[in-house]
Formats: structure tokens, C-alpha cells, sequence
């Protein structure tokens, strides 16, 4: 069976407290060995930190996401360093810049240089959201040097793509991608080269089209990399060795 990484899942998240253990064992089954399970706020990072002690797959990274500005505090980011020092993540994440959405940028970038900081600080890759900001989070990452990462659920251009594979970062591919119109998603995973692919479900949201809008779930990566061998013409077995290689160099799992 293929074993797969999803760099990307939400499974502390509400939409799952019903039926949590049935969700990570399906992924299981499916060949999902490893989960990240990102923060997005202090708040959650004990729902976290609950979630990769149940599940022995689940792997934690801490982080203030933009699009939860409103609730971050300055002095949250010492407990960001805090929580780093207790339980050292794969990642600082998930962070970054959302400019699809009327936030407070100045707040964003507060918190996102800041961050890049702490992962810098402590040798960790960054998960970023860069939902319309690329080019503003390939500013900071030139100017603050950390060690790579995982640009999550990318949709930029090949010109973007190409800068962050050159400061070290792989490109998260999950649902999206899967949906017949998202031409330019699609053109990037299938043109991309193999070693800046990663796999990600950002589950329960960004569900495949097979699901509609429904809850995504980490179950769906098999799938989703079927897909995305199918645009390349490869088989599932080389894009799930592939995926897994990547996805363990940049995060640097064993």
C-alpha cells in the first residue's frame, strides 16, 4: 500500500468532534501515516497539542494564522515561543498574509514577520498561508531567512512558484486542484517538478470535487493524489514516494 503525508490537516478543528477517532482511522487505512496538525491561534494550542497525543500519527505545528487577527494579542507570541520550547513542532505554522480578505494588513504582517523570526530563532520551516500574497511573503522570506517550508494550498503563478523553490520551500497541492475549471492549479501540478510537490487535505476545509461541499477529511489524500498522478501521467506509487520524500526533507522528519 502507499503511504502518504498530509502537511496539512485541521483535525482538532469543531467539524470533528463527533466522529474524530473514525476519521483518523480511515486515513490510516487509507495509508495516511502522517498528519501536521497547524494552529491558529493560542487558543487552540491545547486542542493541538490533545490531538498529536491521541493520534501517535498526528505531528503539531504552532502558529497565529491571519485570518484569526482579531484575536491575537502581541503577547501571544511569547507563548508561541513558549509552546515551541515544550513541545518542539515540525513547523511554525500556520502563518502568513490573506489579502482575499478585508483584514487589518499591518496586524498581518506584524504577526507574520514575527513569526518567521521565532522559526528562524529555533532552525524550524514555516507553513504559510498565501492566499493572494505571494509576492509580500516572498519580501519577508528574503529579508528574514528561514529555512524553507510548505507554501499551503498554493495558487500563485510559475514565476512565484519557482522564487519560493529556490528559497528552499516545497508547494501544497490538496483538493483544489482536483476541480475540472481550476486550469491554472491544474497546469501547476501537473508542469511543476516532482520534488516541489507535497500533498496536503487542509481538512474539513478545501474539499476535492468528488465531495463537493462537504467536510473534507485526510481520508481523501489517496484520492487527491491519484488525481494529481493522473494529470502527470504517473502512477499512484511514484507520486505517493514522491510526495513523501518531499514532504519529509522539508520538514525533516525521519
Amino acid at each position: 500500500m502507499p503511504f502518504f503525508i498530509d502537511t496539512h490537516c485541521h483535525l482538532d478543528a469543531a467539524e470533528f468532534d463527533a466522529d474524530r477517532d473514525a476519521v483518523y482511522a480511515a486515513a490510516v487505512a487509507g495509508g495516511v501515516a502522517t498528519l501536521v496538525v497547524p494552529a491558529v491561534s493560542r487558543d487552540n494550542f491545547a486542542a493541538v497539542a490533545a490531538t498529536c497525543e491521541r493520534y501517535a500519527g498526528c505531528l503539531p505545528a504552532w502558529g497565529l494564522h491571519p485570518m484569526y487577527i482579531d484575536v491575537h494579542r502581541p503577547e501571544h507570541l511569547a507563548d508561541l515561543r513558549a509552546q515551541v520550547a515544550t513541545q518542539r513542532p515540525v513547523a511554525i505554522g500556520e502563518i502568513g498574509l490573506d489579502l482575499f480578505v478585508d483584514l487589518d494588513y499591518a496586524a498581518q504582517e506584524f504577526y507574520c514577520v514575527e513569526q518567521l523570526k521565532i522559526a528562524r530563532d529555533h532552525d524550524l520551516p514555516v507553513l504559510l498561508h498565501c492566499r493572494r500574497a505571494n509576492d509580500p511573503l516572498l519580501k519577508h522570506l528574503r529579508r528574514i531567512g528561514v529555512r524553507g517550508g510548505i507554501a499551503h494550498a498554493f495558487n500563485g503563478s510559475p514565476q512565484q512558484a519557482d522564487a519560493f523553490i529556490k528559497l528552499g520551500f516545497k508547494l501544497g497541492f490538496g483538493g483544489a486542484f482536483t476541480w475540472p475549471r481550476a486550469n491554472n492549479l491544474r497546469r501547476l501540478a501537473a508542469d511543476l517538478p516532482m520534488e516541489a510537490i507535497v500533498l496536503e487535505t487542509d481538512s474539513p476545509d478545501i474539499p476535492p470535487v468528488w465531495i463537493g461541499r462537504g467536510r473534507n477529511a485526510p481520508g481523501e489524500l489517496p484520492r487527491i493524489a491519484q488525481t494529481l498522478a493522473e494529470l502527470r501521467g504517473l502512477d499512484l506509487d511514484a507520486v505517493a514516494q514522491a510526495t513523501t520524500r518531499n514532504a519529509r526533507v522539508v520538514l525533516g522528519l525521519a
